[in-house]
């Protein structure tokens, strides 16, 4: 390996006790191939199996934690115990390429598609539609606060159900628009009781369930069992979250005692547009100001050995690769021989079946402009 490269190989020993390898994270990417029946596919796990091999965690795509929670066609689920053997087969398949295995858990809230959810019914924070990435003209009703309750509970059995099926640890998708985030946004979060109205107040709900599942881990881990939170630092609406939202956000966060914050981007440098006057970039604020209380994920548009390695020489400690991975699944490896150059950084359009690729994810992928550097 070039030595200059180390730094993305250098172990680490998280909160929980978790150790990993190096600091190359799977980022958590929907693939849209699960069965009807929220179970697991075999094209996932061969999918997933093949990029395990060289990382130090995998983070799976997000699992609904309730039925009325699902965002996407072909997702797979954990809200109930019977799917606890699927969760165990894809958690056995990650860790069997010694990778450590993360379950993404989460609540789509008003982008769920109201045709995936018990009677076409979707729920928020308050009835305020989605602007940006709406699946449906469909107003979202608010959530009443038993309901809150018993989602929050809902969180804290999918954790279980993990830690039974043998994951590594949950990471709660707190990004991208889905409910923890809309509690927390004064886009979504219109409510005037305990869980809306003043900041504060919106971050009654995210909190809520972070301190739900670490009693949850507490109660039913009998081994050490991470526990990671991921979010969006902005939102384009206004009313919407700013930065200056977003390090209240990670202060509290980072009181939590939590293994990580993973940032949520499609470009590491991307700069903040409101809330801050700092022209840094997003992750650099971020690392700054909790970094030295809780490890920090950064990602967004890492392709070659060089990005991540610009990318963790900001402090970070460790960088999520995602799309890069579909591209070449063995990129740790390549970066580990000495191979660096290799590294395929553009996708072939005749390379699904050696890439290991699900259909539905690659129909996705070839379909959606823009999405992947996709050559010939």
């Amino acid at each position: 390996m070039n030595s200059k490269y180390m730094p993305l190989f250098q172990p680490i020993n998280l909160r929980s006790g978790i150790h990993l390898d190096n600091r190359i994270v799977m980022a958590p990417m929907t693939n849209f191939s699960s069965n009807l029946d929220g179970t697991v596919s075999d094209e996932e796990v061969a999918y997933y199996s093949r990029r395990s091999n060289g990382v130090g965690m995998v983070v799976t795509a997000c699992a609904y934690v309730t039925a009325n929670g699902k965002g996407f066609q072909g997702e797979f689920g954990s809200d109930r115990d019977d799917l606890i053997p699927s969760l165990h087969r894809l958690a056995s398949a990650i860790k069997e390429q010694g990778a450590k295995a993360v379950l993404q858990i989460f609540h789509g809230g008003r982008m769920c598609p109201p045709e995936l959810v018990p009677n076409g019914e979707i729920v928020s924070a308050s009835a305020v539609p989605a602007e940006q990435g709406t699946v449906s003209d469909q107003d979202p009703r608010a959530l009443t606060e038993t309901e809150i309750q018993s989602i929050i509970r809902d969180f804290g059995e999918s954790t279980r159900r993990a830690i039974e099926a043998g994951f590594d640890g949950v990471e709660l998708h707190g990004a991208n628009g889905y409910l923890i985030q809309q509690f927390f946004s004064p886009h979504s979060n219109r409510r005037e009781d305990q869980y809306g109205g003043s900041l504060e107040k919106r971050l009654s709900f995210p909190i809520a369930v972070v301190d739900e599942v670490k009693k949850v881990v507490a109660e039913h881990a009998k081994q050490p069992f991470l526990v990671g939170y991921r979010f969006s630092p902005e939102e384009p609406e206004t009313p919407g979250i700013t930065m200056a939202d977003t390090l209240t956000l990670v202060d509290v966060l980072a009181s939590k005692e939590l293994d990580y914050l993973h940032v949520s981007l499609m470009e590491f440098w991307s700069t903040p547009r409101r809330g801050v006057e700092d022209s840094r970039s997003r992750l650099e604020i971020i690392q700054e100001k909790v970094g030295g209380s809780v490890p920090v994920i950064g990602v967004g548009s890492i392709y070659t050995a060089d990005d991540a390695l610009k990318a963790i020489q900001t402090g970070v400690s460790m960088i999520a690769i995602g799309r890069e991975l579909i591209i070449d699944p063995d990129w740790v490896d390549k970066v580990r021989q000495g191979k660096e150059s290799e590294i395929e950084t553009k996708l072939k359009k005749d390379a699904q079946s050696r890439l290991v690729v699900p259909n539905p994810l690659w129909q996705v992928i070839v379909n959606t402009p823009g999405w992947f550097p996709i050559e010939d």
